[in-house]
C-alpha cells in the first residue's frame, strides 16, 4: 500500500462498554474504506477484529487489534480495545499510540461504568473523545435516557452534532447540525440520502447549530473574534473551533450511529479525518521530559506499545512510528540495552489481514516479525539518535492467585510460558516469592487470570492449578525479653557446644538506645561495644549490639551469632513469615576450647532468639491495602456491608457524576477473588483499584488462629 504523509494519518483508539458494538462498528468503518468486501458478524466469528480462538469463544474482545482503513484519500488507524476493565491493559496501550477517542455509548444502557471507566484513563492520558451513541436501530434504545446519562456524567463537555428522528427498530435518519442537512438510510450497506431538514425539525435543529458555533467560538480567540463579528461561522470554522476544543478535552462531540446496519459510520469517518488532528499535531514525550517532534523530518524512531506471539510466524512487534521515515531493511538501535535490529518486513494491519508497506512515515501505525530482543514500552531509533520514549503506566493489579504445574516436571514449561505471557501483556505480573515459596500471578480479574490460564492448557499444553495465595505477614515484638540456649552435641570425636544469652527489644521510631533495662523485675545494664544496622528486603530493621564482655564469646563466633538470627528472622516463630524492626543485645555466652565452632553458635542464636522472640509480647503484621470502589449508587449499601465483614475501615465517602465512591483500608487476606465478588453484588457495574498502604497488627482471634495453623506444621529444630 501507498505511503500516507503524516498530515494524512488519523489514529483513533475505540473505546466502550461490553456489548456497546465496538467491534462492529469498526467492521463498518474498513467496509467504508473497502478494506473489506463484506462485514462479519460476532455471532458468525467472522469478524476482522475478535479473530483469535478465545475471542470467537467468548464472542467479545480481549485483546486490542489494530486495524486500518483508507477513507478521502487519508489513513485512519484504528484500534479496537476490549470492553472488560480486566483486560484495560489493551486500552492503556492504546491510548499510548492513539491520538483521538471514540467512547461508543449503548443506546439500550447509557452510560456504564466501562464508560466512565475508560473516559476516566482519556483523561489521564489527555486525549480527545468523540461519543458514538450506537445501536439506535435496537427496539431498547433510549434517546433522551441516553442523552441524559450522558449530560450528567460529562456536564457542559458534550456537543451535540447530530440527534435521531427515529431512534428504535425502525431507527434510519438523523438530523445533523453541523452540516445542517438530514440523513436517511436506504439500506444496510451504508446507503444514504442527504437532504433539506424537515419543518418539524428545523427550529430544533437550528437552536442546536447555534449551541455548536457558540461552544467552537469559545476555544479559539479569532474565531470567537469572526462571531462577534458575523454572528455565524461557516462550516469549516465550525469544525476547527471543536478541534481546539477537543485537544483541550473541553468538547466532547455527539454522532449517532447503527454499526450493525452501517448508518451514520461514513459521517463519523468524515468528521475524524476533518475535525480531528494529525499525529503532526501530538508530540511524542521523552522519559528525559523533552518532546520529539512528529515529523518525517527527525530522526527515524519507533515505539513499540504491543508484543504478541503468533503460530507459524513468531513475535509481532507492533509499533508507531514517532519521528522519521522507516523502511525494510533499516538498521536501528535499542538506546536502553545497545542491541542493534534490523527492521524486516513492515506492514499496515487489519487484525490477521497484512498489507505489506514500503515505507512508514511519522504518526503511521503498523507491525513488523522477528525482532531479536525488543520488547513492549521500548525505544528504536537510527545510530546516532537517543530518543527513548516515555513507558506505559500499566494500573496495579486487582487480582492475585498462586499457580503451579500439575505436574512437576512441567515446572521449567510454566515458568518459560508465564515468561513469554507476561512479556505479551503487562498486566499480567509473574513473580516467585521465596517468603511464601509460591509463583504468584497477579492481573486485572479474576476473568484475565482464568483467560491466562486457558492459554497455558491450550496453547501451551500445561495443566495448572490455581489456589489462594499465602499472605506475607511479618512478625515483631512489643515489650523487651530476654533468653539463652546451651547447644551441646556429643557424638564421638569433636562435639558441639555454644552457648548464647541475650536480649531483645522492638524498634520504636523516635525511641532512644537504651543499655538499662527492667526485665521481670529484674535490672540489666549492658556494656554496649558494636552496632551493626540492617534495612531488610522485606521491610522493617535489624540492629544487632555486641555486648560481650570479658571474652565470654570469641569476637569471631559473632557472624555465626547474627547469621543464626538473621535466619530466624526470614523464618519467624509465630508463623514462619518474616520479623522485623527489633533490636538484639547478644550479652553473655559460653564456650568450649574443642567443642565450639560456628554451627554450634549459630543453632544456640537461633533458638535463644526463638524463645526471647516468644516472651517479648510477639504479634502478627498484616498487609493492609487502600481500596477505591466505584459503583451505582443502589448498589452501596450490598457494598459497603461486604467490605465491613472483610474486617474494612471506611475512611470516606463522595459522589461523582452519578456512582458513590467508597475508600476504605481492607486487609489482603479478605481480599481474595474480591473483584469478582463486587461483580456479582453490582452485575458488573462496579470498579475498583487497590494498592499496598502499610502493615498493621491482626485482630487477637485472627493471631490466635495463624499460631495454631502455624504449630500443626511445624517441626522442631
Amino acid at each position: 500500500m501507498r505511503n500516507y504523509s503524516t498530515d494524512e494519518i488519523r489514529n483513533i483508539v475505540i473505546l466502550g462498554s461490553s456489548k456497546s458494538g465496538k467491534t462492529i462498528l469498526t467492521e463498518s468503518m474498513m467496509y467504508e474504506g473497502k478494506v473489506i468486501a463484506r462485514r462479519g458478524s460476532i455471532e458468525q466469528k467472522n469478524t476482522i477484529s475478535d479473530n483469535t480462538e478465545i475471542e470467537q469463544l467468548y464472542q467479545r474482545s480481549i485483546y486490542s487489534t489494530l486495524l486500518y482503513t483508507e477513507f478521502m484519500d487519508h489513513k485512519l488507524n484504528i484500534i479496537d480495545t476490549p470492553g472488560s476493565d480486566d483486560f484495560v491493559g489493551g486500552v492503556i496501550s492504546a491510548f499510548s499510540v492513539a491520538d483521538t477517542g471514540v467512547l461508543v455509548v449503548n443506546a439500550q444502557q447509557g452510560v456504564e461504568i466501562g464508560t466512565q471507566i475508560f473516559a476516566r484513563y482519556a483523561t489521564n492520558y489527555n486525549k480527545p473523545l468523540i461519543i458514538g451513541v450506537n445501536q439506535l436501530d435496537h427496539e431498547k434504545a433510549d434517546w433522551d435516557d441516553t442523552l441524559a446519562s450522558l449530560q450528567e456524567t460529562f456536564g457542559s463537555k458534550l456537543a451535540l452534532v447530530q440527534f435521531p428522528v427515529n431512534p428504535g427498530s425502525g431507527f434510519n435518519s438523523f438530523i445533523d447540525v453541523l452540516k445542517m442537512k438530514k440523513y436517511t438510510f436506504t439500506d444496510d450497506q451504508g446507503t444514504r440520502i442527504e437532504e433539506n431538514i424537515p419543518e418539524e425539525y428545523a427550529e430544533k435543529a437550528a437552536i442546536l447549530h447555534q449551541e455548536l458555533i457558540e461552544k467552537s467560538a469559545e476555544n479559539d480567540d479569532t474565531l470567537m473574534e469572526t462571531f462577534f463579528e458575523k454572528g455565524i461561522l461557516s462550516e469549516d470554522e465550525i469544525r476547527a473551533g471543536l478541534n481546539a476544543g477537543m485537544r483541550k478535552c473541553d468538547i466532547m462531540p455527539i454522532f449517532c450511529l447503527s454499526g450493525l446496519k452501517d448508518m451514520g459510520v461514513k459521517r463519523l469517518m468524515e468528521f475524524i479525518i476533518r475535525a480531528t488532528s494529525s499525529p503532526a499535531k501530538t508530540d511524542g514525550e521523552l522519559k528525559s521530559g523533552a518532546f520529539q517532534e512528529c515529523t518525517v523530518d527527525g530522526p527515524a524512531s519507533i515505539f513499540i506499545y504491543k508484543t504478541m506471539v503468533e503460530p507459524h510466524l513468531g513475535e509481532v512487534s507492533y509499533f508507531r512510528v514517532m519521528s522519521g521515515k522507516i523502511s525494510e531493511g533499516l538498521d536501528l538501535v535499542n538506546p536502553e540495552t545497545g542491541a542493534k535490529e534490523r527492521l524486516g518486513a513492515i506492514y499496515a494491519v487489519a487484525g490477521k489481514k497484512r498489507d505489506k508497506a514500503d515505507e512508514m512515515s511519522a504518526g503511521d501505525l503498523g507491525c513488523t516479525v522477528k525482532l531479536k530482543t525488543v520488547k513492549t514500552n521500548q525505544t528504536l531509533n537510527v545510530p546516532g539518535c537517543d530518543n527513548v520514549f516515555t513507558h506505559i503506566n500499566f494500573p496495579p493489579s486487582k487480582f492475585r492467585t498462586a499457580i503451579k504445574a500439575k505436574d512437576p516436571k512441567d515446572d521449567e514449561k510454566l515458568s518459560d510460558a508465564l515468561s513469554k505471557m507476561s512479556a505479551e501483556d503487562p498486566t499480567i505480573i509473574v513473580e516467585y516469592s521465596k517468603e511464601l515459596k509460591q509463583i504468584i500471578v497477579s492481573g486485572q480479574g479474576e476473568h484475565h487470570i482464568n483467560i491466562m490460564k486457558w492459554h497455558l492448557n491450550n496453547d501451551y499444553k500445561i495443566d495448572v492449578e490455581l489456589s489462594a495465595p499465602k499472605i506475607p505477614y511479618r512478625e515483631t515484638i512489643t515489650k523487651p525479653a530476654v533468653a539463652d540456649y546451651r547447644h551441646k552435641k556429643q557424638s564421638g570425636g569433636a562435639g558441639q557446644f555454644g552457648e548464647v544469652h541475650l536480649l531483645i527489644e522492638p524498634i520504636v521510631e523516635g525511641k532512644e538506645v537504651s543499655n538499662k533495662f527492667k526485665i521481670d523485675g529484674r535490672d540489666i545494664v549492658l556494656n554496649i561495644k558494636g552496632k551493626e544496622e540492617y534495612n531488610l528486603e522485606w521491610g522493617g530493621k535489624l540492629e544487632f549490639y555486641n555486648c560481650i564482655v570479658g571474652g565470654a564469646i570469641d569476637a569471631r563466633f559473632m557472624p555465626a551469632i547474627l547469621k543464626g538470627i538473621m535466619e530466624k528472622m526470614e523464618e519467624g516463630p509465630l508463623t514462619g513469615s518474616y520479623a522485623r524492626d527489633i533490636r538484639i543485645f547478644v550479652f553473655d555466652g559460653k564456650m568450649h576450647p574443642v567443642d565450639s565452632n560456628e554451627i554450634s553458635f549459630k543453632l544456640a542464636a537461633r533458638n535463644a532468639f526463638k524463645e526471647a522472640f516468644r516472651n517479648a509480647g510477639p504479634k502478627i503484621m498484616e498487609p493492609i491495602y487502600s481500596l477505591e470502589v466505584v459503583t451505582p449508587s443502589e448498589n452501596m449499601g450490598d457494598v459497603m456491608s461486604d467490605l465491613q465483614n472483610r474486617r474494612a475501615i471506611i475512611e470516606g465517602m463522595s459522589s461523582e457524576k452519578g456512582f458513590e465512591v467508597l475508600k476504605a483500608r481492607v486487609p489482603l487476606a479478605e481480599l481474595y477473588k474480591y473483584s469478582t465478588s463486587l461483580s456479582s453484588l453490582t452485575s458488573g457495574m462496579a470498579t475498583f483499584t487497590m494498592q499496598f498502604a502499610d502493615y498493621q497488627q491482626v485482630p487477637a482471634d485472627v493471631q490466635e488462629k495463624l499460631l495454631k495453623a502455624y504449630q500443626e506444621t511445624e517441626t522442631d529444630e
